[in-house]
């Protein structure tokens, strides 16, 4: 049109990028959702099969490693196949998987059903999938978004916690996993239609990126959101090597392996039995840990937002040690109503709970460049790894002790150990003298001059 520039032409009022992050916050919502409902069946399996705490724990660990483990090889996958096929089987998979458990008779069986294949397909839409979709889609508003995706984790908490709840308690365990079911086919033909790959599949940009230079004449353009040579389990694998060769990447591991350990594994887990221990209703915890996610959203919202602004690494060392501080303190909060003190502890510990995601993120951003959600997925892997660790630990702690309080301890104590490590993180200012300075980055920084693992400065706008 006369009076245009090509660059208005181009771009809609709205760009798509926010539509393709409004269909992955239902997606991601979904499968916050869809992977907590362990936690409000623990009692209901217990009292109807017989099976110990122990032994249901073991399918909720097995859940939460397949939900970590698969992220490095579902973020391969995307860049490979597209993020909308990665997606829509994943939440068939968990549809699958949720309406089997209503015919299940042994434990093996809920261990196959609700950890085996809810634990792929959840894994599948885990946090890589926001690394992902932030990667491709924003330059502009990078870490907000990625906050507020990652806040999506919350809201599927929030969301769906009391209502399983109240199914568990009222028709019944089976009907709470049917609505499971139902609601993960539900979203498929959302996602399948909406969720496109990446904006050149459009002839776009992505939102706050310079526009695309037009192809030379007689060169071939390359194909957008074409794939990457070689097998995704090849490409997730060599980037585990070469950043396991980096320092950050352990010190990423290991304080995010703790975050798990002190989030999904023990408090997601654990928290409503234990209540229900010191005669709590199911209900009323439930409730509680929903209101965790309530302030989870605000937390992590403004998390991503301060990304974007402070060193990623000073809050990630401050997050994990007001963490501990109030693990500490938890289980001299559990009574049978609820008290102001544990009201304080869930806001507390609500806009605390997901906050390490964003810096987490830019940091594999980072320091690994265009591999970042390919390490984020192996970092994530780690974090799984610490919740299932802390899930079968804890309930076996319940078994052979009978409460959780040593649980509760030792989970704080480990959150000031990934306070440590975060701060070693932290990058000296460039301008600092001497061969010492940024010496801990130095094997990132080495591998940033040898091509696909290499280190890049964060893209602000």
């Amino acid at each position: 049109m006369v009076g245009m520039t090509s660059t208005e032409t181009q771009r809609p009022r709205v760009h798509r990028a926010w539509v393709v992050a409004g269909v992955a916050l239902v997606a991601i919502v979904g499968a916050a959702g869809f992977r907590a409902t362990p936690g409000v069946l623990i009692t209901p399996l217990e009292e109807e099969f017989g099976w110990s705490r122990g032994t249901i724990s073991l399918a909720v660990s097995v859940n939460l490693v397949l939900f970590g483990v698969t992220a490095p090889f579902a973020a391969a996958l995307m860049d490979r196949f597209g993020m909308r096929r990665v997606v829509a089987t994943a939440l068939l998979l968990v549809s699958l998987g949720s309406g089997l458990t209503v015919f299940m008779t042994q434990s093996w069986q809920l261990v196959l059903c609700w950890g085996v294949l809810v634990g792929l397909g959840t894994g599948s839409m885990a946090l890589v999938f926001v690394a992902t979709v932030t990667d491709r889609w924003f330059v502009r508003h990078r870490g907000t978004v990625t906050g507020v995706l990652t806040a999506g984790g919350a809201a599927g908490q929030l969301v769906f916690l009391p209502v399983l709840a109240w199914l568990a308690q009222g028709p019944g365990w089976r009907t709470a996993a049917l609505v499971v079911a139902t609601a993960a086919l539900t979203v498929v033909p959302l996602v399948w239609f909406l969720l496109h790959d990446h904006p050149k599949t459009l002839g776009l940009t992505a939102l706050g990126a310079p526009p695309t230079p037009a192809p030379v004449a007689g060169t071939a353009a390359a194909p957008a959101g074409a794939p990457r040579s070689g097998g995704p389990a090849a490409r997730a694998v060599s980037v585990l090597r070469s950043s396991a060769r980096t320092r950050p990447f352990w010190y990423l591991v290991g304080g995010f392996a703790i975050c798990g350990a002190s989030t999904n594994g023990l408090v997601g887990t654990h928290f409503i039995p234990a209540a229900h221990d010191h005669g709590m209703p199911e209900t009323t915890a439930a409730g509680l840990l929903a209101l965790v996610g309530l302030f989870d959203i605000v937390g992590t919202v403004l998390s991503g937002w301060l990304s974007d602004r402070v060193d990623p690494a000073k809050l990630l060392g401050a997050y994990y040690a007001l963490r501990g501080l109030s693990l500490l303190v938890l289980p001299s909060l559990f009574a049978e109503t609820t008290q102001p003190s544990m009201l304080v502890f869930i806001i507390f510990y609500g806009l605390d709970w997901v906050a390490t995601v964003p810096p987490t993120v830019a940091l594999c951003r980072t320091i690994y460049g265009k591999n970042g959600a390919v390490v984020f997925g192996w970092v994530f892997a780690s974090h799984q790894i610490g919740a299932a660790l802390a899930a079968t630990a804890a309930g076996l702690t319940r078994d052979h002790l009978g409460h959780y309080t040593a649980a509760w301890y030792t989970a704080g104590l480990l959150c000031a150990a990934a306070a440590w490590m975060s701060l070693r993180l932290i990058r000296p200012p460039a301008s600092t003298p001497g061969p010492t300075a940024g010496a801990h980055h130095s094997g990132a920084d080495a591998a940033g001059r040898g091509g696909e693992s290499g280190a890049v400065v964060r893209q602000e706008t």
